[in-house]
C-alpha cells in the first residue's frame, strides 16, 4: 500500500470508521483536500476496503481527480 504510505510521509491522514450515517468509510486527505471518501461494502474485508483506498490515493496522484462515495454527486 505504498501510496497510502507516500500519503502518511507526507504529512497526509486515513482514517477508518463511522461517518454519519455511513457505518464503515475510509478516508484519505493531505491537509488540504479529502483525496478519497470510501463506503466499506457489504462482505468487504478491511484488507480489501485499504486497498482500494491506496488505489484511489494513486488515481488522486496520477490525474487530481479525487474519489468521494459519501456525498452524492449533483452532475
Amino acid at each position: 500500500m505504498k501510496n497510502i504510505e507516500a500519503l502518511i510521509e507526507d504529512g497526509g491522514d486515513i482514517t477508518l470508521g463511522a461517518i454519519g450515517s455511513v457505518e464503515c468509510a475510509a478516508t484519505a486527505a493531505d491537509g488540504h483536500n479529502a483525496l478519497a471518501m470510501l463506503v466499506r461494502r457489504d462482505g468487504e474485508t478491511l484488507t480489501a476496503l485499504l486497498k482500494r483506498l491506496d488505489r484511489a490515493i494513486a488515481r488522486y496522484f496520477d490525474t487530481g481527480e479525487t474519489t468521494d462515495e459519501i456525498n452524492p454527486s449533483d452532475d
